[in-house]
């Protein structure tokens, strides 16, 4: 027996999108503040590993940190913008086919329905009542997977992006600065890999995922990258190179 694939209404593939739309922001959000943990604590804790000085440490880790997160904001702009102009493109585009020619666009439609299990008598009915309520509306979904209240916002996209860096990386700005000096990258270390293992286990949540797997990749990631500049500051530092 076929399956029929449920038809959602209009509101309901809006109400849809809407979440998918969130959802994906938060997966951002989760990326942008794990970005900002791992990049400002990885130039903190090499500058650490060269000096003790509180000085260079602050100037390394803002200029990373401000670096980062309109490098990030710049990133996430560019990729939506253009995510964004291939939306409202083949909306434009399906809207003047619609223009040109209504009848073989609905039978179009009644086709995609077909292919999603319904019978051709169904099928048109269906693409008839659609086309009547919502017809640019019902083509979107049906042909491209696409609601035309959901054409994404580059805007908001980098404004998130530069939020998320920042307030992931003022926890390792806070690790390496507020304990003694002998502390710092032991407890940068520790503060880090513990908040790398949480956003790990969060984007697993949200994207469905192995949340052990998840958040133990995200911290052995974080901690070879703390190693490795840990590692060269302390080299450089030993090496008079900086003096």
């Amino acid at each position: 027996m076929k399956r029929v694939e449920q038809l959602t209404p209009p509101r309901e593939l809006s109400v849809t999108g809407e979440i998918a739309q969130r959802l994906n922001w938060l997966r951002a959000g989760v990326l942008g503040a794990n970005d900002g943990i791992v990049s400002v604590a990885a130039v903190a804790v090499g500058v650490a590993g060269a000096t003790t000085e509180a000085g260079p440490i602050i100037t390394a880790g803002m200029a990373a940190l401000v670096g980062g997160a309109i490098s990030m904001a710049l990133g996430e702009y560019v990729s939506v913008s253009s995510q964004r102009d291939s939306q409202r493109s083949m909306i434009a585009a399906k809207r003047a086919e619609l223009r040109r020619s209504p009848r073989e666009n609905q039978e179009s439609l009644a086709r995609a329905y077909e292919r999603k299990g319904l019978s051709p008598a169904t099928a048109a009915l269906v693409a008839d009542e659609l086309t009547e309520f919502d017809a640019l509306g019902a083509h979107l979904s049906a042909e491209l997977n696409l609601d035309v209240d959901d054409v994404v916002s580059p805007w908001h996209a980098a404004f998130a992006s530069a939020i998320a860096f920042i307030l992931g990386a003022i926890l390792p700005m806070a690790a390496i600065l507020l304990p003694p000096d002998a502390l710092r990258v032991p407890v940068t270390f520790i503060a880090v890999l513990l908040a790398l293992g949480i956003t790990g286990w969060i984007g697993a949540v949200i994207g469905g995922g192995s949340r052990f797997r998840a958040a133990a990749r995200v911290v052995l990631g974080g901690a070879l990258a703390l190693a490795a500049t840990f590692a060269i500051g302390n080299l450089l530092g030993a090496s008079g190179l900086l003096s």
